[in-house]
């Protein structure tokens, strides 16, 4: 099992990692289907591309991407519909809590880097207590540059004030993996979020895996 030395602050996702925002995600969306007089989508068909937030909710809701001439306004109407409802059901997922807890009892830093874009990432963390211990919450559009590129992650360590390769980067997806290895930090691939069993994690080349929030704390010791 790969150990992580000197570690001095953990940086994590949001979504799929630190909380499981899918209940919400997937409402907005089909919210709009029913809006339209269709019918609503089974939930499990929503959750394993809520990581992927507007483009894969509404992907399922309505089997389109980006280059479709609607899809910017109803990407718009979808950021309203989960603004209004992004609280409801958004919960950290089990053992995140203790976990957090733990850093601090070892006397760790951490924070949030997240795609989810400050209109969202800022209120949404400020309403969970969970986050209050944070050092840094650093949304898509905090910098000019979002994952995979590694410039949100090193704008967090600078706000810790901890240098990059000081610095652990958790995460749900492989962008989040691109992005710790380009600014230079050690990468955990967090399997219990979203991520359905076609997903090969291991093609990401991590620097390690966990299944459950519990298990990062088996990798870090202090040197």
């Amino acid at each position: 099992m790969q150990k992580f030395a000197g570690i001095r602050a953990v940086l994590f996702d949001l979504d799929g990692t630190l909380v499981d925002s899918a209940p919400d995600l997937a409402g907005a969306a089909d919210a709009m289907r029913v809006k339209r007089g269709l019918p609503s989508i089974d939930y499990a068909k929503y959750r394993p591309l809520c990581g992927s937030g507007a483009r894969g909710m509404l992907q399922v809701a309505f089997g389109i991407g980006p280059d479709h001439a609607d899809y910017e306004a109803l990407r718009e109407e979808f950021f309203a519909n989960y603004q209004a409802c992004m609280l409801d059901n958004t919960h950290a997922f089990e053992g995140v809590p203790s976990l957090i807890a733990a850093l601090q009892a070892q006397g760790l830093q951490w924070g949030v880097v997240t795609n989810k874009s400050e209109r969202f990432a800022l209120p949404l963390t400020a309403a969970m207590p969970l986050f209050g211990s944070a050092g840094a919450i650093v949304g898509g559009d905090t910098t000019p540059f979002s994952k995979p590129h590694p410039e949100p992650l090193l704008e967090a360590a600078r706000r810790l004030g901890v240098a990059p390769e000081l610095c652990l980067y958790v995460g749900d997806d492989e962008r989040d993996i691109v992005a710790g290895k380009a600014a230079g930090m050690g990468t955990v691939a967090a399997t219990y979020g979203y991520l359905g069993s076609a997903s090969d994690v291991g093609a990401w080349q991590a620097d390690a895996q966990i299944n459950s929030p519990a298990e990062l704390l088996q990798l870090l010791y202090q040197a």
